[in-house]
């Protein structure tokens, strides 16, 4: 993967959400709905990078009229630290982690979501590994303030709210000049499971002729008049919405996960791995193929690239 350069859970804050359930008639199920949270990643190019591993050790909501709630996962991150790791790397092409289960929270609005990590100094819980070699991730403030998602939301009276959390590692991931660590400052979107669908399909193999290609399939919003690199200042055009590596297993095919439903601007490129996230790469990142396609909610829209 190349990195832009910068030269299930445990113990419910009890007294908490018992005082929040109780200022909300938590007794009538009308006053509540339940809440599930995953987490999935979207990295376009893998280069020599094994795993990318977080400790998530909680999650915090806030509902517009109330005070935090907060799922603190100590009992279990203490009880088998590898049960908080995840690996975000292998979810990917649809893939997901669910971190919070269906938990029973007071219905209405939410101002914010975040997640809480663990990234401490010479500790092995947040990491990356590269060709063979392990080094430390780091999250600015990510202790203190964990990874913030100033979104609203909404819980359901009654009702189920179903969200994933998408990470971009591609833009996320820095490799520091002078230093050893990695640093994550990550790139996030939240998206509501009940109203999104997927995109698949596969590549004609005449796309792959000619040298060298790190195949990936960008996703652009609708609007967007034509595809461009990912360079993170919208330089030339909008950065994608996500993206997905193609895979050859016998076929070249890809998945995109996680789409809200709407129309979507897709590109095909050879040039994954030569598109720096932080730098202006259109001179030499070209696209074929570029195509709209609509997406429904609950449903696969199937698009294969042809010549």
């Amino acid at each position: 993967m190349k990195f832009s350069k910068m030269r299930p859970l445990g113990i419910i804050a009890a007294a908490s959400l018992s005082l929040i359930l109780a200022n909300c008639n938590g007794d009538d199920p009308a006053s509540t709905g339940s809440l599930s949270i995953s987490l999935a990643d979207a990295p376009v190019d893998i280069d020599k990078v094994e795993r990318v591993v977080v400790e998530f050790s909680g999650v915090e909501i806030k509902p517009a009229n109330g005070e935090p709630i907060t799922f603190d996962f100590a009992e279990r991150c203490t009880a088998d630290p590898a049960s908080c790791q995840i690996d975000l790397l292998s979810q990917t092409s649809g893939a997901s982690e669910l971190i919070l289960d269906a938990e029973t929270v007071p219905s209405g609005q939410y101002n914010w979501l975040r997640l809480m990590v663990k990234a401490e100094p010479n500790i092995e819980d947040s990491y990356i590994d590269i060709n063979g070699q392990r080094f430390e991730l780091r999250i600015p403030s990510g202790a203190e303030s964990g990874l913030k998602l100033n979104r609203g939301f909404d819980v359901p009276a009654g009702g189920d709210a179903d969200f994933t959390i998408d990470f971009d590692l591609r833009k996320s991931v820095h490799d520091p000049v002078g230093s050893s660590d990695y640093i994550l400052r990550p790139t996030l979107r939240i998206v509501d499971n009940t109203e999104t669908g997927t995109l698949s399909g596969n590549i004609d193999s005449s796309f792959f002729v000619g040298g060298a290609c790190t195949g990936a399939v960008y996703v652009f919003d609708g609007t967007v008049a034509a595809p461009d690199d990912e360079d993170g200042e919208g330089i030339g055009g909008p950065d994608p919405i996500t993206s997905a590596l193609v895979e050859d297993d016998g076929v070249y095919g890809y998945k995109v996960g996680f789409l809200s439903e709407g129309d979507y601007l897709i590109a095909f490129t050879c040039d994954a791995l030569a598109d720096d996230p932080a730098v202006d790469d259109s001179a030499t990142v070209g696209f074929l193929g570029a195509a709209t396609v609509s997406i429904t909610a609950n449903s696969n829209t199937v698009y294969d690239f042809q010549p």
